[in-house]
């Protein structure tokens, strides 16, 4: 009977912290969303593609000095690697996302929208993230 008890004590004691947590994650988010859309609104109406990520690599790695964490560039020429140092050993943790944007035109009018254009493969094209490029960058930033 003591075991079930002390269990009991146990679980209702981890509900209750997951709780605790999911309601400070919540918070947290609410937070930095503006922040996010904004970001993420910004990368969206200025695209570029592949290996012409200038603007968008300079963003991001503005936004990860100004966060304290140490930057790498140029990567394979537009790309970017901010170290966030722990102080313990063991492993490492990579989180990555794509900048590169694609030669679409965008079609959806939104206050945001992409009208940039660009030379691809020798004909003039419309520039925009089709596929959430985009949203990566601005969620791990």
């Amino acid at each position: 009977m003591k075991t079930l008890i002390v269990i009991g004590a146990l679980i209702m004691t981890t509900a209750a912290e997951a709780a605790t947590l999911d309601q400070r994650i919540d918070e947290a988010s609410r937070k930095l969303e503006s922040k996010v859309i904004e970001c993420r609104r910004d990368i969206h109406q200025h695209p570029e593609l592949g290996n012409r990520e200038f603007r968008t690599s300079k963003l991001v790695a503005d936004r990860l000095r100004a966060l304290g964490i140490e930057v790498r560039t140029p990567i394979a020429h537009t790309g970017v690697i901010g170290l966030l140092r722990g102080g313990k050993p063991g492993r490492v943790v990579a989180l990555r996302a794509d900048m590169d944007a694609l030669p679409v035109t965008e079609q959806v009018d939104v206050p945001f929208k992409s009208t940039a254009r660009t030379t691809y493969n020798g004909q003039e094209v419309g520039v925009m993230h089709a596929c959430g490029h985009d949203a990566h960058v601005a969620i791990l930033l």
